[in-house]
């Protein structure tokens, strides 16, 4: 059990990790980082980046400037939200056949799953925006609601096998 948890645990800072690099490399300031959700317990400030600590070991994230980010030609915005999924597809396949690979695999797949905040609806309301040349209120929450769906669709045929 403890394999798992430590197996899923880096396999999330790793997929924040390619976020943070990809961020850094189109010269999109990082303004927090952070492992678990919840209350802050810890902080400490690196190179301009609020480090956190948080209550619940569950996750990690990597906070950017949205607004600089969103300037950024459409390529280098899908490369900086598609980082971590990227970073678990390479380690899947470093790592096929064991657990830690099966985990990266199944963190890049629920990534591109268009749900609220993951990384494929995040691109997708990028790619929405760039279609449309502004925000689409009606698009958005379809891809929204789309997305809710898609998942809530996954989870019934994981959990109930129908």
């Amino acid at each position: 059990m403890l394999n798992i948890l430590l197996s899923f645990f880096a396999a999330l800072v790793l997929h924040e990790l390619g976020h943070y690099f990809a961020a850094r490399v189109c010269a999109v300031p990082i303004k927090q980082a952070g492992l678990g959700w919840g209350p802050k317990l810890y902080g400490i400030r690196v190179s301009k980046v609020d480090c956190q600590l948080r209550l619940l070991p569950v996750g990690a994230y990597v906070q950017m400037d949205m607004v600089a980010l969103q300037r950024r030609p459409l390529f280098q915005q899908l490369f900086v939200l598609g980082a971590g999924i990227g970073v678990n597809l390479v380690l899947c396949v470093l790592t096929w056949g064991s657990l830690f690979g099966a985990l990266n695999l199944a963190l890049a797949i629920g990534n591109l799953i268009p749900l609220y905040q993951l990384d494929g609806w995040k691109s997708g309301m990028v790619i929405c925006r760039r279609m449309f040349g502004r925000p689409s209120p009606l698009v958005e929450w379809i891809l929204t609601l789309g997305g809710g769906a898609i998942a809530v669709s996954m989870l019934v045929r994981v959990f109930l096998n129908v």
